[in-house]
């Protein structure tokens, strides 16, 4: 059994806030400060940048959920404050430091949000209650999400005179389409699980009773298929964006290619 978050025995992603367990090809990442509502800091991006860093090479999909009746209620509010987050820089530290170091840290914070999308893994985010902000950004940085009935989204970034800054607005203007993104994230409103679901932000929308047993399913589906496979496939699906209809046709030629050599014994 783990030690609670609090325990000062519980390693150290635990006192900031995560934990990580290894079940085989799956991962399990959990956000498990639920009285503080899984509100984020520095010290929880460094502790979720180092999970995916540490995970095992036989990793295939990585499950992000979190404790609680809210998934991440976002920033923790002390960063707001004159005062600060103690041993972290203040929001104006921030702002008076040069652009390169400024820009710097605004990179190191988007670290623990754009590992997710590796082309080697998949991942999904079990989503309930308030997901907010960075909470938001974070469910955006996952390949897929699974919400509860009771999920609500929102950018609030812009009602702080701030903008969204840790890797979100592709894949939620990816998702929704740019009109729709730009008005999700400049009006800072909420999406239910209904709309999320309707407009593609959700994969699969069930009863809160039921989150962690529709993600785990999903988990296990993706593990069915062969890990060579999937990973072409995930492949040709992230860059056929950036690609004309040919080139995309070419690219799923060298994938299939490749596939086939492999599976007859005969590739590099």
């Amino acid at each position: 059994m783990t030690a609670p978050a609090t325990d000062p025995q519980a390693p150290s992603w635990e006192r900031d806030g995560v934990r990580l367990e290894i079940e085989g090809e799956l991962a399990v990442i959990t956000l498990c400060q639920p009285k503080r509502r899984n509100a984020q800091s520095p010290a929880l991006w460094r502790a979720l940048t180092d999970a995916g860093r540490d995970l095992p090479g036989s990793v295939r999909v990585v499950l992000l959920r979190a404790e609680g009746v809210s998934f991440s209620a976002g920033l923790d509010r002390a960063m707001f404050t004159a005062e600060g987050i103690p041993g972290e820089p203040t929001f104006l530290q921030l702002a008076a430091s040069t652009d390169r170091e400024l820009d710097d840290a605004i990179a190191s914070y988007q670290e623990a949000f754009t590992w997710w999308r590796r082309p080697d893994l998949i991942s999904i985010a079990a989503v309930q209650g308030h997901a907010v902000g960075a909470g938001f950004q974070l469910a955006l940085g996952c390949d897929l999400r699974v919400v509860a009935e009771d999920v609500q989204f929102a950018m609030k970034e812009t009602s702080l005179g701030l903008v969204p800054d840790l890797a979100g607005t592709k894949p939620l203007t990816e998702l929704v389409g740019y009109a729709r993104a730009l008005e999700i994230c400049a009006t800072g409103r909420w999406v239910g699980a209904e709309e999320a679901a309707a407009i593609g932000l959700a994969n699969l929308a069930v009863p809160g009773e039921e989150l962690d047993g529709a993600a785990r399913d999903l988990a296990a589906a993706l593990l069915g298929a062969p890990r060579g496979a999937v990973i072409e496939t995930k492949a040709l699906l992230q860059g056929a964006a950036g690609r004309s209809f040919d080139e995309q046709r070419s690219a799923e030629r060298a994938a299939q290619a490749r596939r086939l050599r492999e599976l007859a014994g005969i590739g590099d």
